[in-house]
């Protein structure tokens, strides 16, 4: 609850407000079961502290099959840009002499059948044979040449960028389970204290569901408003001193930090219905608080030194 009264002080401007600490709401951005939570409510906890902790086997599997992806992807673009092995050109080169060869004895043979078949010697069977013969050892030379034509010239430049494309993929795929297995611990963001602790081990957790709650040291606000009467008096980075009810003796230094540029009706939780109507801008003061001794919504009384 926030509130505010005034004096009209000329040397003075005395306001009444309340302490506004920050929270911070901390979860998993991954889904999982909770194996660890370190802290208790109320605990304190220093910056970078681990505070809870996923299940990460699922995601060292991910992470596992994630680097396998990419050897494999790796590998075949390596292959793409530096084209075929000088034996697998050999082998092409091989094929081709053998097939070569091959149709050098079917050209001989349809020949033979040729002259054969018009002198009746040989039968339009056999003439046939080593036609079909010489035609389909043809087929097969042009076949291999084309596939030493292939191999020495290497891969298209669509396939090798299609495999560098694939290679990419696999690496962000990688960097993503390497995000998520990071994500099964949470990290203390800030110095603060646990305000709540709202799961605990075991539990099956979906991604952004609130864990704890933290409380941070730092910044410490207050919130107060101030009447648009004595707006014009007043200004960010002005001085000012806060006391506590608990120690009225012991002021904190501080600072206005922010006014609204927004009036506003005085907030209805507080006050009379007469002061209820009045309109008022809204002021956030930050403190110095070394010790840790201002509390969330703790009452204060805030004075601010005027010059004449």
């Amino acid at each position: 609850m926030t509130y505010w009264k005034q004096n009209h002080n000329k040397d003075t401007l005395i306001l009444y407000g309340n302490v506004d600490i920050r929270q911070v709401d901390l979860g998993f951005r991954v889904a999982g079961r909770i194996e660890k939570m370190v802290f208790e409510e109320g605990d304190e906890v220093k910056t970078g502290d681990v505070i809870a902790v996923l299940d990460k086997a699922p995601y060292e599997a991910s992470l596992a099959a994630a680097k396998a992806q990419l050897s494999q992807a790796e590998a075949s673009y390596a292959r793409l840009r530096h084209g075929n092995r000088p034996q697998e050109i050999a082998e092409a080169q091989a094929n081709l002499s053998q097939l070569q060869a091959t149709y050098d004895n079917a050209v001989v043979t349809l020949k033979r059948q040729e002259a054969e078949l018009k002198i009746q010697a040989s039968s339009k069977q056999n003439y046939d044979n080593a036609l079909y013969k010489k035609l389909e050892s043809e087929a097969q030379l042009k076949s291999a040449q084309e596939a030493l034509n292939l191999s020495e010239e290497g891969f298209r430049r669509e396939d090798i960028e299609g495999g560098k494309a694939a290679m990419e993929t696999a690496k962000a795929q990688l960097e993503s389970a390497q995000i998520n297995l990071q994500d099964t611990t949470i990290f203390s963001p800030s110095d603060g204290i646990l305000l709540t602790r709202v799961r605990e081990p075991g539990s099956i957790v979906d991604p952004q569901a609130i864990v704890y709650t933290l409380t941070l040291h730092k910044p410490v606000w207050v919130r107060a408003y101030v009447s648009e009467t004595n707006l014009g008096r007043i200004k960010p980075g002005m001085k000012v001193q806060i006391t506590t009810d608990a120690n009225p003796d012991k002021p904190f230094e501080g600072q206005i930090g922010f006014i609204s540029p927004q009036a506003e009706f005085t907030p209805k939780t507080v006050e009379t219905p007469e002061l209820r109507t009045d309109l008022v801008y809204r002021l956030r003061l930050t403190i110095d608080d070394p010790k840790g001794k201002l509390r969330q919504g703790m009452p204060v009384t805030v004075k601010i030194p005027l010059s004449s």
